[in-house]
């Protein structure tokens, strides 16, 4: 069916105070998205959450590999060439450095992508990986100091130690994210390393004491003193810049008590971002709208006007509203509930027209949502697939759920509120009833009836009523033509279904359905063998529901119970 797919040039809302690609991707991620795993985090701070935790295994994962080839290639190299390692007293070295390339091996391994590593056993791994390093230095080092100190013929000397310590400084600082206090201390420790080894050596060789008196090296040691402060002040003062750069990151993603985890749908004025409550760990969808993009206090307000009218819905087919609200900077957003599964655009175009038994046991569900949402004043004005969402909620499956008010608007408000000039086109053109089409003021709840026959016609067919390629001609054809039989089109159809989808797509108002309600009670006579169930739509989810979408939507349910 990919010739009858909607065309993205008009598939969005005309003159939407939010015109988002389609609230069904802000709800669902997309393909691409859905295949990413979502942590979602467990604090507040950056020192504290998942998220951190993540990024410390991951990093420590980066340094203990960076490390061990390292190792390994000096290892190689003294397998043929380095003398220190031949026999006798520092064969020890040998060993140990065969013991610590065997470990940080052990450790990176350990380290895995997707293991879920606890903050103790994390420290105890960095403890390691750093620890390890700096003790095969030590022995490394005072070895060394003995060795160049009784080389015969002219050639003692003292070696220079710090190149190592430098390098396991800067590892430590630039992948291991630590607050800075507590990376001075390590660094701090690291840096004092050589000149450790300086005076032990000097206090236990006396070979190593004679030669400073005779080669005069004495300042040798400070020199090294000097280059070991200066690298442990500029580490420390890197860790605090890059510490200051993710906690900006961090709240950047904050909007007041919810961590924003990852966008999921963009538009002109506003993105969507997976989030969670900071306090109930809850997953949920937050819709913004930054004040530099609204442009006019009234587009805030039609955005504001959207929160009000859905939240005021109380229905299990309607979407919830958890919360609503403003930022110091006048970004307002509002919070919903984060549903898994797919929109109705998404279930035509990947799997075809949906059977007539599976259409009417949504579309009833739907025609509920609507009817309450009609019994208060309220007029959707936007139905189409995209805003229609087929999820998994509270453990039944092929849950309608009815999305995105961004155009409705309380009747007896239409003409008082002034948020939309007359004569204003509203609504998406491949659904819109032609009242809106041709900017009538005269848009009632038969406008919605219209919109819910477009949309069963597209679901039962695999295409919209008018199909042209220009959105001026669709919205001509919605005003003016005669849309093909559907039974044309996909003779597996029931005569009764189609009769109901042609008469929500009459011309004049008065000759539609009345509500939706009369509309529910219609498409629950429409004949089915068998019909589709709880149980039928529950085996479909196991064959061809999306496994990604399902399996990211158990986990971020599963990490934000801990």
């Amino acid at each position: 069916m990919a010739e009858h797919k909607i065309d993205s040039r008009f598939a969005e809302t005309v003159d939407s105070p939010a015109p988002f690609e389609s609230f069904g991707s802000v709800i669902a991620l997309n393909q691409a998205t859905a295949r990413q795993h979502v942590a979602l985090i467990e604090g507040s701070s950056p020192q504290l959450n998942q998220e951190t935790r993540n990024l410390l295994r991951d990093r420590l994962r980066i340094v203990a590999v960076l490390l061990f080839l390292l190792f390994a290639v000096f290892l190689i190299r003294s397998l043929f060439s380095l003398p220190l390692y031949a026999a006798g007293p520092h064969q020890i070295v040998f060993y140990a450095h065969i013991g610590l390339t065997a470990l940080l091996a052990l450790i990176a391994q350990r380290l895995c992508v997707r293991c879920d590593v606890v903050q103790s056993r994390l420290r105890l791994a960095e403890l390691i990986i750093i620890g390890g390093p700096a003790a095969f230095f030590l022995l490394l080092n005072y070895h060394k100091f003995f060795h160049c100190a009784t080389l015969g013929d002219g050639h003692a000397h003292v070696p220079n130690i710090v190149g190592g310590w430098i390098l396991l400084i800067f590892c430590y600082a630039l992948f291991v994210p630590n607050p800075w206090q507590r990376a001075a201390v390590v660094l701090s420790l690291l840096g004092l390393a050589p000149s450790v080894i300086w005076l032990l050596a000097w206090q236990r060789s006396p070979a190593f004491a004679q030669l400073l008196q005779t080669k005069n090296f004495e300042d040798a040691f400070t020199e090294q003193l000097m280059v070991m402060v200066l690298t442990v002040l500029t580490a420390t003062v890197g860790v605090k810049t890059i510490g200051s750069l993710r906690k900006e990151a961090f709240d950047a993603r904050q909007l007041g008590q919810y961590r924003l985890r990852q966008r999921i749908g963009s538009g002109g004025m506003g993105e969507v971002y997976l989030a969670e409550h900071e306090m109930m760990k809850r997953p949920c969808a937050i819709k913004i709208i930054r004040p530099e993009k609204a442009g006019n206090s009234k587009a805030l307000a039609r955005f504001e006007r959207e929160v009000r009218a859905t939240a005021k819905l109380s229905h299990w087919n309607s979407i919830d509203i958890y919360d609503y609200g403003r930022t110091d900077d006048g970004t307002f957003y509002y919070v919903m509930e984060f549903l898994p599964g797919h929109n109705f655009g998404e279930l035509v175009e990947d799997h075809g027209p949906l059977p007539a038994a599976r259409i009417v046991y949504l579309m009833r569900q739907v025609c509920d949502a609507l009817a309450e949402a009609h019994e208060q004043g309220l007029v959707h004005r936007d139905i189409k697939p995209a805003n229609i969402f087929c999820a998994t909620r509270g453990g039944l499956f092929d849950v309608a759920k009815l999305l995105d008010f961004g155009l409705a608007k309380p009747l007896t408000e239409m003409r008082e509120a002034g948020l939309t000039q007359e004569g204003a086109i509203t609504g998406s053109p491949l659904f819109m009833s032609p009242e809106q089409a041709i900017g009538s003021d005269q848009v009632d709840e038969r406008s919605d009836i219209y919109s819910l026959g477009a949309v069963m016609y597209f679901m039962a067919t695999g295409r919209p009523p008018f199909d042209y390629p220009q959105p001026l001609k669709v919205m001509v054809a919605h005003a003016s033509e005669v849309p093909q039989s559907p039974r044309e089109i996909n003779a597996e159809i029931p005569k009764e279904l189609e009769a109901i989808i042609l008469r929500c797509l009459e011309k004049q108002p008065e000759d539609r359905f009345q509500d939706a309600k009369a509309l529910g009670e219609m498409l629950q006579q429409v004949p089915s063998d068998p019909p589709w169930s709880s149980r039928l739509a529950a085996q479909w989810w196991q064959e061809y529901g999306c496994p990604e979408r399902k399996a990211m939507a158990v986990a971020a349910m599963e990490q934000a119970a801990m």
